[in-house]
């Protein structure tokens, strides 16, 4: 720079400073010539004041100078390359203070040209996105030059596939303002199977404003590279299940189906057809034998091929009518239900009595305590406990025998039931009384003919 003329007298005026141009990151000096036309020794004090005193240094900063003689300094500008220092004329001023003589204190003046520079930066979050049709990007963008810009955005692709839109379009950004752009992709053919598809795009950030002559034409631009990937409507896991499925409902079908089917009549046809009666209740030749089919020994005698017995046998899993009756063919099959309602703190009792003539080979018993009561349950055949169960532990209980347990007639199936405290039923409201079913099953065999 040409350096300057100026001095400094005491009462008097000095020169200003002619103006300095400078780029910011770059370095600009400029001279100052101090005299001392004092009769005296006079020290100057200089120090940088105004926009530019952060970044302006005076070297030296003091100098000493005998009547009649001159000193000069220089003055060098280093502003940071900084969206702070904005673009534009910045005053600078010099202060000079004589030490003996601080009445007679100056600044000098003059303009610094701080050229323009133009940097644009920009962030694309996330790189990549997911999703079956579209996808949503940020796009962050920062003016980190010294001077306000006009900012477009573009995006490109290398097909057609994708359509972009910016929100907003376009920006006006101040130096060191930053602002977030969003940026929508869109597809407009889904993909329904198979793998996902990756589509690569670029975004590009560029200034739109008209620019005047003479201003700085190089601006950092990045293309961003991302990706969006476009995911199947229908995973490949789930075409896996579907398969799956199928495969399952043909095998119900065609193979399970027919067999439970086939099941189910057989087991029909076994409970509705005619029970043989027990053995031991005929003879080998057809003719009827003494009575009594239980494990333990009788007494009695055989009067003949068709004599009857007068003993009655014993024994655990059988029992015998207790009359010298005979039985004379297999009963249907029967099942009776036994329904006993008792109020707490009571005990009541329910029965089911064998017919006359007939004997009741009891085979299966269910017990049902729908209500989760609590209290005592027993269950009797003739004088004959069974079992007694508390009602707390079960809500359904069955027993079945493989030989069945014979009543004979006019015995009773008891259920007696101490009721402690009623439960609650599926309602959801505590019931009044205990409330038990028994349900027996079995053959039902004539004893006369």
């Amino acid at each position: 720079m040409t350096p300057s003329a100026a001095s400094s007298r005491p009462g008097t005026p000095g020169l200003d400073i002619p103006e300095v141009t400078v780029a910011p990151g770059d370095t600009a000096t400029t001279s100052l010539t101090v005299r001392n036309d004092s009769d005296i020794v006079e020290a100057y004090s200089l120090e940088v004041v105004g926009d530019c005193a952060s970044w302006t240094t005076v070297e030296p900063a003091r100098v000493s100078l005998y009547p009649g003689t001159s000193e000069t300094v220089t003055v060098r500008l280093a502003p940071p390359r900084s969206p702070e220092v904005r673009a534009g004329e910045v005053p600078l001023g010099v202060r000079v203070l004589p030490a003996e003589h601080p009445d007679a204190v100056q600044v000098l003046e003059t303009t610094v040209h701080v050229e323009e520079f133009r940097e644009l930066h920009a962030e694309l979050a996330p790189r990549r996105r997911r999703g079956w049709l579209r996808g949503r990007y940020r796009l962050a963008v920062q003016n980190r030059g010294n001077a306000p810009v006009e900012v477009g955005f573009t995006a490109g692709q290398a097909g057609e596939e994708l359509a972009f839109a910016f929100s907003p379009a376009d920006r006006k950004l101040e130096p060191g303002e930053s602002a977030e752009i969003g940026l929508r992709v869109r597809t407009g053919t889904p993909v329904w199977f198979g793998a996902p598809v990756v589509w690569p795009f670029t975004v590009d950030t560029a200034e739109t404003g008209e620019r005047e002559p003479g201003q700085d034409e190089t601006a950092v631009r990045t293309p961003l590279d991302a990706e969006f990937v476009q995911i199947p409507v229908f995973p490949r896991w789930l075409l896996v299940v579907l398969a799956a499925l199928l495969a399952l409902l043909l095998a119900w079908f065609t193979l399970v189906r027919p067999a439970v089917r086939s099941a189910a009549k057989e087991a029909a046809a076994e409970a509705v057809a005619p029970n043989p009666s027990a053995a031991g209740e005929r003879g080998t030749a057809g003719q009827p034998s003494g009575t009594g089919t239980g494990a333990g020994a009788g007494t009695g005698s055989d009067t003949g091929a068709g004599g009857q017995g007068t003993g009655a046998s014993s024994g655990p899993g059988g029992g015998a009518p207790a009359g010298n009756g005979a039985a004379v063919g297999g009963g249907p099959q029967i099942s009776e239900t036994i329904d006993v309602q008792t109020a707490g703190g009571r005990t009541k009792t329910g029965t089911y009595r064998v017919p006359a003539g007939s004997v009741f080979g009891v085979t299966d018993i269910v017990v049902a305590n729908f209500q989760g009561d609590e209290g005592l349950l027993t269950i009797t055949f003739g004088d004959r406990k069974i079992t007694t169960i508390a009602l707390e532990t079960f809500r359904n209980q069955d027993y079945h025998w493989v030989t069945p347990i014979k009543i004979p007639e006019n015995d009773t199936v008891t259920v007696e039931v101490t009721c402690g405290k009623p439960g609650t039923p599926a309602s959801g409201r505590q019931a009044q009384e205990c409330h038990e079913v028994l349900n027996v099953s079995g053959v039902l065999t004539r004893t006369t003919q």
